[in-house]
């Protein structure tokens, strides 16, 4: 076989890990594409007689385009319109997937860390690269690393939930929750939030969506109860309920035919957030997966 063909079969071998690791660097899947699109390019031109770990290797290489990434990333959303969420990865079957538990409310913890901490708390405690491999992809010296990942370790600990919700309870909130705020079903919405619940909104500028999160009970009533008053029945239609970086969720079409996802976070059977994208650069993979129907609504793994 020839090296390049052998190359490619390493490589590819790894390329769900990989994608996985810089989706959850960068919070964005078409980014964390043109990432590992860019460590095949290195891969592939780079001497690798003396590679005996392949994996550690790439991960290394892709940890550190990453990193760089991150600066602009982070400058680019300083000027971001509203809320900054990550971009969505539909979940259709959860048999065979990788799961690293990190579930979009952690994704969110995960924006707090500096580039440093978030790269050491992801290779070491999510994808297991033990430690010295860490201190060498981030080109510090052990102990800094150990550091790293012990404070990453205490931001994300709060985030985590106590009690994960059981799948089929998760839909069964979901697909209530649905039928309860498109219908203005303040009795319900009041059974399923939580006193001290909060929305966000990501519409990215592009398309109108909340600027500001809405927090407590009291106030998503009001909007509900609003926005069923002022659009009426039929205003927004489920297209398919799913699974959303680990929470219950669906994806929808709101008024003016605005695709969007909805994910919720639940605590002891209460939705505690709610998270809203509808800028549509976020959501082109989804679009591109309804239009075929033969393409699964998979997040890449």
């Amino acid at each position: 076989m020839h090296p390049i063909d052998t190359g490619t079969t390493i490589f590819e071998t790894h390329r769900p890990r990989l994608l996985r690791l810089a989706y959850r660097m960068l919070g964005a899947r078409s980014e964390a594409e043109d990432v590992v699109q860019n460590a095949w390019l290195r891969w592939v031109s780079a001497d690798r007689t003396d590679v005996a770990a392949p994996y550690s290797y790439l991960a290394r290489v892709v940890t550190r385009l990453c990193l760089d990434e991150m600066k602009s990333a982070r400058a680019r959303r300083e000027t971001y319109v509203g809320a900054w969420l990550p971009e969505p990865l539909i979940e259709a079957e959860p048999e065979g997937l990788e799961e690293d538990e990190l579930t979009l409310t952690l994704m969110m913890a995960l924006e707090r860390l500096s580039p440093l901490e978030r790269a050491a708390f992801l290779l070491h405690d999510v994808f297991g690269v033990p430690l010295g491999e860490v201190a060498e992809a981030l080109d510090r010296e052990a102990p800094a690393v150990r550091q790293l990942a012990v404070r990453a370790r205490r931001h994300v600990k709060a985030a985590r939930p106590r009690f994960p919700v059981e799948r089929q309870e998760g839909a069964r909130i979901a697909r209530a929750f649905f039928a309860a705020s498109t219908s203005g079903d303040t009795a319900a919405l009041r059974t399923l939030l939580a006193e001290d619940a909060v929305l966000r909104a990501d519409g990215g500028g592009k398309v109108l969506a909340f600027i500001n999160p809405i927090a407590g009970l009291d106030r998503l009533l009001r909007l509900y109860e609003s926005m069923r008053t002022k659009w009426g029945e039929g205003w927004a239609e489920m297209i398919e309920p799913t699974w959303i970086d680990g929470l219950p969720g669906y994806i929808s079409r709101e008024r003016g035919d605005v695709l969007q996802t909805t994910a919720l976070a639940i605590e002891n059977g209460r939705i505690t957030a709610i998270y809203i994208t509808r800028n549509p650069e976020k959501l082109r993979h989804i679009a591109k997966a309804l239009a075929d129907k033969a393409n699964p609504l998979l997040r890449p793994q």
